[in-house]
């Protein structure tokens, strides 16, 4: 059995998978995630191995106390991966994108794949048949562009997500819902038909916390798994096991 810490700014999710079965999946906070690791030790005896990968705050204390529950390994840049990495700059590379690009290889092998992970930032990854790693690009998500629109202003509100009712807002919160949802939605669909028009063979993936809100409304055809990053990151433990 192996287990999965993906360690947020906030939250972390932990996974446990057995014979590329997820077993168990909850996400909890930062601040009490080693209480939760020691309990899923004790009900899954059999839990060997283990992998981080953490895009927020990962202290040493927490790292050692992981080693001596685990064989541990560290998600980073310098990590065995199945893919070329031509990335010009590789230490740069978040670890959430390098596990995302290990799950669309083990799930569709010798396609050709864009990533999209749509959670505070959009970000859009892809990886040729060949297993090259080219890059992709990064973008504000849909919270962000609500808070950026209440933050940046005097006067617009901050609300909460929703399915605009037309794209013609006759109102400031109906304008505002428009903008930044029909936003996403056709700089995706825009980004999708760009790449399609260099690789018509193209397998795409939406994954991440907005997933299922957007892929309700995009038009193209998608594979949507919210799981993605938690099998890619198994995939990766799985890799540098053997």
């Amino acid at each position: 059995m192996y287990l999965i810490i993906d360690i947020g700014n906030s939250f972390v999710k932990l996974a446990v998978f057995e014979e590329d079965l997820l077993k168990s999946k909850q996400v909890v906070d930062l601040n009490n995630f080693l209480k939760e690791v020691r309990t899923l030790k004790n009900k899954y005896l059999n839990i060997k191995k283990a992998i981080i990968s953490s895009v927020g705050n990962l202290t040493n204390s927490d790292t050692n106390a992981l080693s001596k529950l685990f064989d541990l390994t560290i998600l980073n840049s310098a990590t065995k991966l199945p893919f070329s990495n031509l990335y010009k700059t590789p230490a740069t590379l978040g670890v959430d994108r390098i596990a995302l690009v290990c799950a669309s290889i083990k799930q569709f092998p010798h396609k050709n794949a864009l990533i999209i992970d749509a959670g505070t930032c959009i970000t859009y990854d892809f990886i040729t048949a060949n297993n090259d790693y080219l890059g992709g690009a990064i973008s504000p998500g849909l919270r962000m562009r609500y808070a950026s629109l209440n933050n940046l202003t005097a006067n617009l509100p901050l609300l909460n997500t929703e399915i605009p009712k037309s794209i013609i807002g006759n109102s400031t919160k109906s304008a505002i819902h428009s903008g930044v949802v029909y936003g996403v939605l056709n700089e995706i669909e825009g980004n999708i038909a760009t790449y399609k028009e260099k690789y018509s063979d193209l397998t795409i993936i939406l994954t991440g916390g907005d997933s299922n809100f957007l892929s309700k409304q995009l038009k193209s055809s998608i594979f949507v798994n919210s799981n993605f990053l938690l099998e890619g990151l198994y995939y990766i433990l799985k890799y540098n096991s053997n």
